[in-house]
């Protein structure tokens, strides 16, 4: 995975709450599938931290699957809709390192080339959120927990699993003006880290935030340019930190291209997001690439055409 803090990972992924983030769906229950894929290298002369070795030359490569049920209840809470979210990821990164230079939990000074990959599960990830409407504008206010799973593979160089407790909470809003076609969306967020006990690792804190601007070009098909960045405001520690005051931080811009197709009277958003880390500090940098289907499991659909999906999926005008 990439981004800052311990192993370069965070529960936040640049793009993922970006596009139509701000909109809630209708009451009932809907399913989503993303696919992400991320391909970067740290550049030479800086080093990075992995299940408690520390390493130069790193090239890090994600394939990884996350399976989301969403249920928005009836229930509201000042005038918006209460709903609540579960996630499971699924994947094989895969990490190489050119050099391994210390590895005290091993008793290990220097090393050559390394390499670990495996198909693993990661740690579930729950969110609650309330969701508001007012004409052209939407916006949702929320909490997403990571949660230790034992999955963790100690003295391990790839995870999927973060082994520590990680909290976020988050605001998104969109406006979209179905006469124009025009949707302008945005998320930010505030991400709490824990300690990693089994190498005694605690990452720093951060702040995050996504911009989308969205031209839909017919009802169901529309394109758009995103923006991100991720940045860490209190450094790592530990005992088992041993890289000092580490702190990451990344931006990347890119595009996404959406569009709803009807399957069996069922309205199917599939949208897909590519993004280049251009700015980076103590992270590898990389290609990010995303690609969604979510669908509603017999809910009605949205006033005004739009399919009644996830939060994460496309609006219609």
């Amino acid at each position: 995975m990439a981004h800052a803090t311990e192993s370069g990972a965070s529960l936040y992924l640049p793009g993922f709450r970006s596009a139509t983030s701000g909109i809630t769906p209708p009451p009932g229950f809907y399913f989503e599938a993303d696919g992400y894929s991320y391909s970067g290298r740290l550049s030479a002369g800086k080093t990075t931290q992995l299940g408690g070795a520390v390493l130069a030359n790193v090239k890090v490569q994600a394939r990884a699957g996350f399976l989301t049920a969403t249920w928005v209840t009836p229930a509201e809470i000042l005038g918006g809709n209460l709903g609540f979210a579960a996630s499971l990821p699924l994947g094989d990164p895969r990490v190489s390192a050119g050099a391994l230079v210390a590895a005290p939990r091993f008793g290990r000074v220097l090393g050559g080339k390394m390499r670990d990959s495996d198909f693993l599960a990661g740690d579930p990830i729950l969110t609650s959120f309330i969701g508001w409407h007012k004409g052209n504008f939407h916006w949702q206010i929320g909490a997403a927990a990571s949660i230790p799973s034992g999955s963790y593979r100690d003295d391990a160089l790839s995870n999927l699993s973060f082994n520590r407790l990680i909290g976020d909470l988050y605001v998104a809003a969109t406006w979209l003006d179905p006469k124009i076609g025009l949707e302008v969306s945005g998320s930010a967020g505030y991400e709490m880290n824990g300690r990693n006990y089994a190498t005694q690792y605690t990452s720093g804190n951060a702040i995050h935030a996504d911009l989308a601007v969205s031209q839909y070009l017919t009802k169901d098909l529309s394109i758009g340019f995103l923006a991100a960045h991720y940045q860490q405001v209190t450094r790592d520690s530990g005992t088992g930190n041993h890289l000092g005051s580490y702190r990451g931080r990344v931006t990347a811009i890119g595009g996404t291209i959406a569009y709803t197709l009807n399957v069996a009277g069922v309205p199917v958003s599939t949208r897909l997001k590519v993004l280049r880390e251009v700015k980076v500090e103590n992270r590898p940098r990389g290609t990010i690439a995303l690609l969604t289907i979510a669908l509603p499991l017999g809910a009605p659909a949205a006033p005004g055409g739009a399919p009644a999906a996830t939060p994460a999926a496309m609006h219609d005008d």
